[in-house]
């Protein structure tokens, strides 16, 4: 029988009375201090009740047993019990509905409030699910409070774990299958999560590696192989691919976390399923998903098959699996932060062993509390301003039927720029009026206004600080791809400068915005000068790149907040469909 069957239930919750016994791994049923305890966990003596005297009131030596006992201090209740002169049951309703909404940001953070009595030993517990793994020093060192945070979130191929080996190569040492840089602003008003595809060609730098006997290792890097082998190849564990990521982005992470197929079936499952959709029929055999058309809940098996699915989606590659991803990872999102998840306490605790058993994190993210502290860092983001996108690639030109894929230079260091620079790839509104608060009206002025067609623009391309080559590979640019027929390669600059400048005479403004926009040029990079002329003697504009100039076509001012025309994103709050 639980409290309430003893009539002793008062105002306490049942739940708080098991605790978990650290000797035998089980639940068991401790009483209030209220009552007498049993030496025994788990057992307790009856309280023996005095023979009533055939007297009408008690002696001064006993006193008489009934439902009320006195208190020394009235004030100061005993625990376990409430003072009944306190009318407190409703408030405590109302409290416990506010902290649901106050510790949204995670989900241990619920769980530090619903497990009340048993709460110590309970995060004990979980502490103990957690696996971690060292840094190897390739992280930040890990997130702060105060900064933007930067997390890259690793799903292996490998295939531990109950009903797992049926997918297919079993002796897989879990390779980086899946991996999203997740990056949230400072001020926590939005967030990116980019992919970064697993075929992608990169360079894996020399990795210091701690190994399972604590003895360190230098892991040799390797140049022009796939993303995924920073991974599990040659002995690589995740300190390896955050090295992989910083290399490729210039973007270092705070910390990482690991998953393996189990944390999808395991954390689907602990929510109640989540919701997807399909814009056609799928029966994809090689990742078992058999669905048709329209809306589903999926979770354990089927929520995993569904994220393995590319063969029936898309153009059946890996980037067509990668947008099934992001759909489904936004549902989970809008699932997690949904009222039904945030006020069920099973729910809570089932994700809190589920998230804790499930994921593999640094050494700087290894206890309860930490993670407590990231959740709610994460939970102040609201889900429209969480952009997926994947990084920009194209077919590898260097194989005959491509199977892997490469950078496109100029858009893809374009995104790379912004999740460095804390710009949000969503409309914000706070950004947009800090930005236009700190515009000048004289420097505005000059973004502002008629623009020549790309083929009237006149200019000279000088190298005053870019890398060698950069003046002619601009050029090319310029000529093959922005129609900007009338510019020369005018050598090197006088003296290197730290930004990239255009100067331009007073009548060539139109010639001079039009080339600003091409460029991703700021105002303030646009100097009005003296015209000049170039190797005909024709007057031309003068653009001299500087060290702060990243390669031909890259747009040059990434606080613009202006993603790339062709950037594959979407939001989390948003609703789609398979293709």
């Amino acid at each position: 029988m639980d409290a309430q069957g003893r009539g002793r239930a008062e105002d306490i919750d049942p739940a708080d009375q098991w605790v978990l016994n650290p000797d035998t791994g089980d639940y068991e049923l401790r009483l209030s201090p209220s009552a007498p305890q049993s030496p025994v966990p788990g057992q307790r003596r009856a309280t023996p009740v005095p023979a009533p005297t055939p007297t009408p009131t008690p002696t001064p030596e006993r006193e008489v047993p009934g439902p009320r006992r006195r208190r020394a201090t009235p004030e100061e209740p005993p625990p376990g019990r409430r003072d009944r002169r306190r009318p407190a049951k409703k408030s405590k309703k109302k409290s416990r509905g506010k902290k649901i909404l106050l510790w949204t940001g995670g989900t241990m953070a619920f769980v530090i409030l619903a497990v009340g009595t048993a709460g110590y030993l309970y995060l004990r517990h979980l502490n103990g699910n957690i696996e971690s793994l060292p840094d190897d020093g390739a992280s930040t060192g890990g997130f702060r409070k105060d900064e933007a945070i930067n997390i890259l979130l690793i799903g292996t191929d490998k295939r531990t774990g109950s009903g797992n080996d049926g997918y297919g190569d079993t002796g897989s040492a879990g390779h980086a299958d899946t991996t999203l840089l997740l990056h949230v602003s400072k001020d926590r008003s939005n967030a990116t999560a980019l992919s970064i595809p697993r075929d992608l060609i990169v360079d894996i730098p020399d990795c210091p590696t701690t190994q399972e006997d604590g003895s360190k290792k230098v892991i040799p890097g390797t140049s022009g192989v796939r993303f995924n082998q920073s991974l599990g190849q040659s002995g690589r564990t995740p300190s390896c691919t955050m090295r992989t990521v910083t290399e490729l982005t210039g973007v270092t992470p705070d910390n990482f976390m690991v998953a393996d197929f189990n944390a999808v079936k395991t954390l689907t499952s602990a929510v109640g399923g989540v919701e997807i959709c399909l814009a056609k029929d799928i029966n994809d055999p090689d990742s078992h998903l058999n669905l048709p058309a329209g809306k589903h809940t999926v979770e354990g098996e089927q929520a995993l098959a569904f994220v393995r699915t590319r063969h029936s989606v898309g153009f059946g590659g890996d980037l067509s699996r990668i947008e099934l991803q992001q759909q489904f990872l936004s549902s989970l999102m809008r699932k997690l932060k949904s009222n039904d998840t945030l006020t069920s306490p099973t729910k809570m605790v089932k994700l809190a062993e589920a998230g804790t058993k499930a994921l593999t994190v640094d050494s700087k993210l290894d206890s309860i509390g930490k993670l407590k502290d990231l959740g709610l860092e994460l939970g102040k983001l609201n889900t429209k301003n969480l952009t997926f996108a994947t990084v920009p690639v194209k077919d590898n030109p260097a194989e005959e039927t491509p199977v892997t894929v490469v950078l496109k230079e100029g858009p893809a260091q374009q995104v790379f720029d912004m999740v460095k620079n804390d710009v949000s790839f969503t409309e914000v509104k706070k950004k947009e009026k800090e930005k236009k608060k700190k515009e000048d009206a004289a420097v505005a002025a000059r973004l502002e206004g008629t623009k020549s067609e790309p083929s009237e623009v006149r200019v000279r391309v000088l190298n005053g600080g870019a890398s060698a080559g950069s003046a002619q590979r601009e050029l090319n640019y310029l000529q093959t791809e922005a129609g900007v027929s009338k510019s020369e390669n005018a050598g090197n600059a006088p003296s290197e400068i730290a930004k990239t400048t255009l100067e331009y005479a007073p009548d060539q403004a139109d010639q001079a915005r039009a080339l600003a926009e091409i460029l991703g040029l700021s105002g303030a990079a646009m100097k009005p000068g003296e015209s000049v002329t170039n190797s005909q003697g024709l007057p031309t504009m003068t653009l001299t790149l500087g060290k702060d100039f990243k390669g031909a076509g890259v747009k040059l001012d990434a606080t613009s907040g202006k993603a790339p025309e062709d950037l594959q994103q979407s939001t989390a709050d948003k609703v789609e469909c398979a293709k």
